[in-house]
């Protein structure tokens, strides 16, 4: 990533990135299709009224792999093998623990924050077997994560693509016998989830454990190096945090969508799903720009990655507009590929053409955010996220809801708080010298 043209390195890395998204949207994609579609409307709420619940105690941790990601590639990037070395296997570790300790966590608190989310009491049941088996894999979803965060920041993008796309078929081909021939409900498409994760977190695993001496993994290494576990955390503790206080601020979104009942959670639920498709474009440049620019700044390449930056953003926000002005047009066909209720389509495309044409804002806030994870001031977007995406998109439903109570009242709080957040953005990126001080900073020990 510190050598030749900056758009194909970029783009090079971006793409199987890309494809890795679409392989994993496609998998969940696939679940809620086949809930749906053999299981009825009830499951297929009961299955996306998990959804923003299981990324509030996921996200956290994956924050942290993120940042533990930034101190690989900053060290990689300035060929200090030796410190790769130990952060590595620092958050090897880290993860082995994060994933045991969610496992309990899912499993403990299921039923409480369902009910406190206004599940509805037919959709509850199942709604509880959906968290809970899906949290006895935490620990698949947590190393995956961490595994693909070690390839990628060593700028190996194209094997976890690979894996991907073999869990992805795992996946598909599971829910098919699972529910398509057994019938086995709600519980057997989160068991199919959770034995495609492992597959794949298996896969990088051996990936790691062959790969070229600079970042092989040995199991007998796996330990942590107080040291760089401080550094882990003190760059994916903003992360995690973000991800977290979005993630409630999404709950606080879901639970104001089931008071709309268990059409509005199964219509929003197929949209959710046809929204990822929307993002791939976000998440793959956001990653991307963050190894990107970390590389190069551990590399004192400052003005190469100020260029890159700029050309990350306009690739993706280029990208996200025209994939939801694509999802506008067709989202009455598209939701209704989940369910052909009549009430369940109208909610869904409610809510596409409410704030499909506003990707180009989200994609422009999670490009920021990941250039400035990339150069260790993972605060600015943990702050700044935190006052648009949970303080005041929480306080805007609260208040706003009262006075205007239909369920498109809920849909603006997105599109209000990701103009928000990029303004805010595009201020600091063009007034502020975000690589100030990274030198003195960020030097290698």
């Amino acid at each position: 990533m510190t050598e030749g043209p900056i758009w194909k390195k970029i783009i090079t890395f971006a793409f199987p990135l890309f494809l890795g998204n679409l392989f994993q949207q496609l998998y969940n994609t696939a679940d809620s299709l086949i809930v749906g579609n053999f299981l009825g409307s009830d499951a297929l709420a009961a299955v996306s009224s998990s959804g923003s619940l299981i990324f509030l105690m996921v996200g956290f941790f994956n924050g942290i792999a993120m940042g533990a990601g930034v101190v690989v590639a900053r060290y990689y990037g300035a060929r200090k093998i030796d410190c790769v070395q130990r952060a590595i296997h620092t958050d090897i570790a880290f993860g082995l623990t994060a994933g045991t300790a969610l496992t309990i966590i899912g499993l403990l608190l299921a039923p409480r924050l369902l009910v406190w989310m206004g599940t509805p009491a037919e959709v509850l049941p199942n709604s509880i077997l959906y968290f809970r088996v899906y949290f006895c894999g935490s620990i698949a979803f947590v190393m995956y994560n961490v595994l693909v965060g070690i390839l990628q920041s060593i700028g190996d993008s194209r094997h976890p693509l690979f894996y991907l796309i073999i869990s992805s078929l795992i996946n598909i081909v599971l829910d098919l016998i699972f529910i398509g021939i057994f019938r086995l409900g709600v519980g057997s498409a989160a068991a199919a989830t959770i034995i495609s994760q492992f597959v794949s977190a298996t896969l990088c695993l051996r990936r790691l454990l062959h790969s070229p001496q600079d970042y092989r993994v040995s199991l007998q290494k796996i330990r942590f190096d107080l040291t760089f576990l401080r550094q882990i955390i003190q760059n994916g503790l903003p992360s995690g945090i973000q991800n977290s206080i979005i993630s409630v601020a999404n709950v606080v979104v879901q639970s104001n969508i089931n008071s709309f009942g268990k059409m509005a959670m199964a219509g929003c639920g197929a949209y959710s799903k046809i929204e990822g498709f929307g993002f791939l474009p976000v998440t793959c440049f956001s990653m991307a720009l963050t190894t990107f620019v970390s590389q190069n700044l551990g590399a004192r390449q400052y003005d190469r990655a100020k260029k890159g930056a700029r050309f990350g953003i306009l690739c993706s926000i280029s990208l996200a507009e025209v994939i939801g002005v694509c999802i506008y047009l067709f989202s009455p066909w598209l939701i209704a590929a989940f369910n052909n209720d009549p009430e369940v389509v109208a909610f869904g495309v409610q809510q596409a053409r409410t704030v499909t044409l506003f990707y180009f804002l989200l994609a422009f806030s999670h490009c920021i955010a990941g250039i400035m994870r990339g150069a260790g001031k993972a605060t600015v977007p943990m702050f700044t996220m935190m006052v648009c995406w949970c303080i005041i998109r929480v306080s805007y439903i609260t208040i706003a809801v009262r006075f205007i109570p239909v369920i498109r009242t809920v849909f603006w709080a997105y599109p209000l708080t990701w103009s928000l957040s990029s303004a805010f953005f595009l201020l600091y990126f063009l007034k502020a010298d975000w690589i100030h001080g990274f030198e003195k900073s960020t030097s290698p020990q």
